[in-house]
């Protein structure tokens, strides 16, 4: 592992597989693992999308929910132990809707990304490849997360893309 870490920038549409590739990589790495988790539960079908993704992680994770703490919850991450976040989109969904300065909490966000202490690993959703939203909100968020998701990527050691499953070397 290099000194200071790594930063491992997973990204893709829905269902492509990105948090599974994502938790096999972390998996190679010494556990235990962080996993910080991004999603809120607003409903059933979110709650059993969340319940999926937690029967997927035994117990050498160590899972942290941050909704909107995202930064602060990094930093907390122990050195040298490897991270999984999961996944920006769903944070960036979070601090807009508690009406967060966007721009600020990414360039926060990005400034942590940039200086990884462990093998880290962040999922993102690439939103930018469909059909331009029909309203406001929709559209400010497909912008807000093609800049977010270009922050973190110029900061990552390594991006892949992922379709169909199968994981695409990008940088």
């Amino acid at each position: 592992m290099p000194e200071q870490g790594s930063l491992t920038f997973v990204l893709g549409g829905a269902r492509s597989g990105k948090s599974r590739h994502a938790e096999t990589l972390v998996s190679a790495c010494p556990a235990p693992w962080a996993y910080i988790a991004t999603a809120q539960a607003f409903d059933d079908e979110m709650r059993e999308r969340i319940g999926l993704h937690r029967e997927r992680r035994d117990g050498r994770w160590h899972t942290v929910e941050a909704p909107l703490d995202l930064a602060d919850a990094i930093g907390r991450v122990p050195d040298g132990q490897a991270l999984l976040v999961d996944c920006l989109t769903l944070w960036l969904t979070n601090v807009m809707l508690a009406e967060q300065d966007v721009e600020a909490a990414c360039e926060n966000l990005a400034t942590v990304l940039a200086k990884p202490h462990g093998q880290w690993f962040v999922v993102s959703n690439e939103v930018g490849l469909g059909i331009v939203p029909d309203n406001r909100l929709g559209r400010n968020f497909r912008d807000a997360a093609g800049r977010l998701n270009q922050m973190v990527a110029s900061k990552a050691d390594a991006v892949l893309f992922m379709v169909a499953g199968l994981p695409m070397k990008v940088k």
